[in-house]
Parts: structure tokens; sequence; C-alpha cells
């Protein structure tokens, strides 16, 4: 049987044999976690490993794509490609959500809080662009398709076929590797990994809109659409250049160290 007497004993016996400073410390003091404070991660915001430095090109490379997608989808109503509510079009809304996504994610580079909605948003953009890829694919199917009332000799359509199926095919692969590229960025954001690491796969997917570019200029410029067409290349060359500077912002960042003791006295943080 237990008794208060022998409680007691036991306690003060502790007591003895524990410092105090270790008995009735917090476990999370005496076991730190140094990992979470490394300024090389890219979910540990330290003046040297933000991703707020990226937050306002992209948002405009966002802002860029997602209009670029619009006037895509516009497009398809010419005359000379007439693919309207088909998979082209499609292709360009999708395309206008991936920028969408990317111009939220942007925005939430802003907070030290947002990391969450910054992976969320950015897979989501990389997930359009795939989807836009698959659309392009089966757009080339669909345009290849020649209707049985359609006259070769005198449709516009007809003459320019075979040009607007090879400008379609060659859209998959550039939209397919930036959102890759995309898609991969939110999962190394996910997995703590640097940022010059996260700012150089955001490269990755510039370089792939800027190729996407000269195929959208080849097919505006072939359709004759230069209301649509060539305004939505043009929009998607932007977006490609705000996106390699959002990326060189990343790959140029490196932790600042701050002054100790009283250096900043002595003019440290000039």
């Amino acid at each position: 049987m237990i008794t208060r007497s022998t409680t007691t004993l036991a306690l003060i016996l502790f007591l003895q044999i524990t410092p105090l400073t270790t008995a009735f410390q917090n476990p999370a003091k005496i076991t730190p976690n140094k990992k979470l404070k490394d300024k090389k991660s890219a979910l540990y915001l330290g003046k040297g490993a933000s991703l707020k430095p990226a937050a306002n090109p992209l948002l405009d490379s966002g802002k860029a794509l997602a209009r670029s997608g619009e006037l895509l989808v516009e497009h398809t109503k010419h005359e000379s490609v007439n693919q309207y509510g088909g998979a082209l079009s499609s292709a360009g809304a999708a395309m206008r959500n991936a920028g969408d996504y990317l111009a939220q994610a942007a925005a939430s580079m802003r907070f030290k809080t947002g990391m969450e909605l910054v992976i969320s948003e950015m897979r989501e953009a990389g997930d359009c662009l795939l989807d836009a890829s698959n659309r392009m694919n089966t757009a080339v199917e669909e345009i290849a398709v020649i209707p049985e009332n359609e006259d070769p000799y005198n449709n516009l359509q007809a003459a320019r076929r075979p040009h607007l199926v090879q400008c379609v095919q060659r859209a998959v692969d550039p939209l397919r590797i930036c959102g890759d590229a995309l898609e991969a960025t939110g999962a190394a954001i996910m997995q703590r990994r640097t940022v010059p690491e996260i700012g150089s796969m955001l490269e990755r997917g510039a370089y792939a809109l800027s190729d996407l570019v000269y195929v959208m200029e080849d097919l505006a410029r072939d359709s004759g659409d230069y209301e649509n067409g060539v305004v939505s290349a043009q929009r998607l060359g932007y977006a490609a250049m705000k996106m390699k500077e959002a990326s060189e912002l990343l790959m140029d960042i490196t932790p600042v160290e701050k002054p100790k003791g009283k250096g900043w006295l002595k003019g440290g943080l000039q």
C-alpha cells in the first residue's frame, strides 16, 4: 500500500538525483531541432531564404499566361482555324487556369505563412499545363479530320490545315515540360529544397514557355489573326520573360549574415 509518506520520500530522492534545471525543463528545449533553423531551407523564411523576391515578377507572369490562354480561345474562332469548342480551345482554357493558379501562388509568396498555398497553387498550375498539353495532342487528331462537305480547293481552312496540325503538334512538348517544371517547383518547396534549386526548376519552365512562343507566333501569322493570335503570343513571351526573371532572383539569393554584438554601431548594416 502506497502512503503519502512513501510518495513524498520518492519525490525527495528524485530531486536529489536529478538537477532542478533538468527536471523541470521543457523537453523541446533539451533537444532542439536545428534543421528547422537552417537558413538554406525554402520553408524557413529567414532573410536569406525567402521566396518573396520572386513574388512580383511571378505574379506578372501568371497574369500574362492567363491572358494568353484567353486570347488563344478567341483565336480558335478565326475563319482560318475554326476550332472553337474543340480540344484546341480547351487547351487555351487550361492555359488560362494555369496562369490564374500561378498568380495566386505568387501572391502567397509575399507572406511568411503562405507556403502551403504556394505549394498547392504551384502544383495546380503545373497540372493545368499538363492538361493543356494533352488537349493539344487531342487537337492534332481533331484538326487532321477532313469534313465530308469541305472543298479542298476553295476553303481557307483546308489550305492551312497541314501547317495548323504541325504547329499544334509542336506545342505539345513545351507545355508538358513547363507543366512538369511547375509541378517540380511546388514539390521542391514541400521537400524543403534550397531556394537556388527551386529557382533552377522555375527557370526550366521559363525556357519551355519561350519555346512555346515561337510556335504561337508561327500559328498566328499563318492564320492572319493579328487581333488575337499575335497578341496571345506576345503575352506568352512576356510571361516567359517574367518567369525567367523570378527564377534568376531566386538563384541569386545568398544567406545574409546579421551583425553580431554591437556591430550595428560600427556601420555593420551598411
